[in-house]
């Protein structure tokens, strides 16, 4: 019908609206020009519209928004006109395979396909999978030091699929951490039947990998069956992936052994943790520094990796430095703080007081009883703190006055007190004064 309608076009006019019906029993065609009634014709438009009052000519009760039409003379294909005619249906029947072809493969994201190379072109290459369709294996979705020739079979994980003019772009990876649960899918019975969950992947392609395992199955080990009789099930993934070593580390909702399992073979003496920031220490002992950090940094970036945290590695040593210098300098805050003496400053930081807030709000009787302390010492303390905690916030409203900064840099931004003073100070007084600042302009 579009190719008989773009026939009629040809013939009667491009500015005018055909349209072409074929009767689906008898194969006869109908062309038809069709007219819109309207109140006021538009000048650009005149060919495909009437007013009310020229459409009652040939409609009596025509009413606006209706369409005349008026059936044209069947067309006599000449040679021109059949061409065109073919090349609309040619264009309409490649559409529909493309269409097909996308709805097909669609369906298909996340699946490791087969296909045999096509064609190699500046290392990417082309792979036809099984004569359906074509999918694209870039240069960078290459495991290191792999080589295939036109010709050879290969699989890989099909990760997207994008509407092209050219037709679906179907492409593919070897180096996506899914393709390797997808190959364990394959060669573990347990975890393609759902009894084993890969909870999470991280690979360096063709060097390294590490993936988390889990089953809610008390009578299955889920690492003895990924790796399988004499390594048999993890050897035929490591063959696959170019020798690629796989680490496989056991589920723990303990996020702590987790880590640990994670950052394996080191030993990890301990693990601090700060939800806040999203981050996490790990303290090893000084001889352990490189093998917890890896070649290149290769095992701490794969931990943090499947975990979905920064890890940073801390010898023994630099650990008790930096606990040292925190503590020395906790101990002196409170001294100048609440004007006490060294080692008083001391008990506090020992016993867990990290702010004077900490100790103006604590119940009196917790500090009492503390070694060394009484009743006298601890009420002393509090009315310090307390004391303190007035003073500095006096201090800020003088200098919000005096230096005119807005209340929202520490209400909508959960900055202290006395940095909102020092921003200020350094002529950034509004939010948007704020936002405008880059990153290394705030660390100065």
């Amino acid at each position: 019908e579009m190719a008989i309608q773009k026939a009629g076009k040809a013939k009667y006019g491009q500015e005018h609206d055909i349209r072409a019906e074929i009767d689906r029993r008898n194969g006869h065609i109908r062309l038809l020009r069709y007219r819109e009634v309207v109140e006021e014709l538009l000048p650009e438009e005149e060919s495909r519209q009437l007013t009310v009052e020229q459409a009652r000519r040939y409609k009596p009760d025509a009413e606006v928004g209706e369409f005349i039409v008026d059936p044209l003379p069947p067309l006599d294909f000449g040679r021109i006109a059949a061409q065109s005619a073919k090349q609309v249906i040619l264009q309409k029947v490649r559409e529909a395979e493309r269409e097909h072809q996308f709805e097909e493969f669609k369906d298909k994201v996340g699946e490791i396909v087969h296909g045999t190379v096509k064609r190699v072109e500046f290392g990417n290459i082309l792979v036809d999978l099984s004569g359906v369709a074509e999918g694209f294996l870039r240069r960078d979705e290459l495991i290191q030091r792999e080589v295939f020739r036109v010709g050879d079979r290969i699989r890989s994980l099909l990760f997207d699929v994008r509407r092209d003019s050219r037709g679906p772009q179907i492409m593919l990876s070897r180096t996506h951490p899914q393709f390797m649960a997808k190959l364990f899918a394959q060669e573990v019975p347990e975890v393609y039947e759902g009894l084993i969950e890969i909870k999470s992947v991280a690979r360096d392609p063709g060097s390294r990998a590490k993936i988390i395992v889990h089953t809610t199955d008390p009578t299955i080990d889920p690492v003895g069956s990924c790796v399988g009789m004499r390594g048999s099930r993890v050897q035929a993934v490591t063959s696959e992936l170019q020798g690629e070593k796989v680490d496989i580390i056991p589920w723990s909702e303990d996020l702590a052994t987790l880590v640990v399992r994670a950052l394996a073979p080191a030993d990890v003496q301990k693990v601090v943790i700060d939800e806040d920031k999203n981050k996490i220490q790990a303290i090893v002992p000084d001889e352990q520094l490189s093998q917890a950090i890896g070649r290149r940094g290769q095992n701490v970036r794969l931990a943090a990796q499947l975990l979905g945290l920064d890890i940073d590695i801390l010898t023994e040593s630099q650990e008790a430095e930096r606990r040292a210098e925190e503590f020395k300098a906790r101990a002196e805050f409170f001294q100048r703080a609440l004007d006490v003496d060294d080692v008083i400053a001391h008990l506090l930081v020992v016993e867990g007081f990290t702010s004077v807030e900490d100790i103006a709000y604590v119940d009196l009787e917790e500090l009492a009883g503390i070694e060394g302390f009484d009743e006298n010492v601890a009420a002393e303390l509090i009315a310090r703190a307390q004391g303190y905690i007035e003073k500095e916030a006096a201090e800020y409203e003088a200098k919000k006055k005096e230096l005119g900064f807005e209340e929202a840099i520490v209400s909508e931004t959960g900055l202290p007190q006395r940095m909102a003073v020092i921003l200020a100070e350094k002529g950034v007084k509004t939010l948007d004064d704020l936002a405008d600042l880059a990153a290394d302009e705030l660390e100065e």
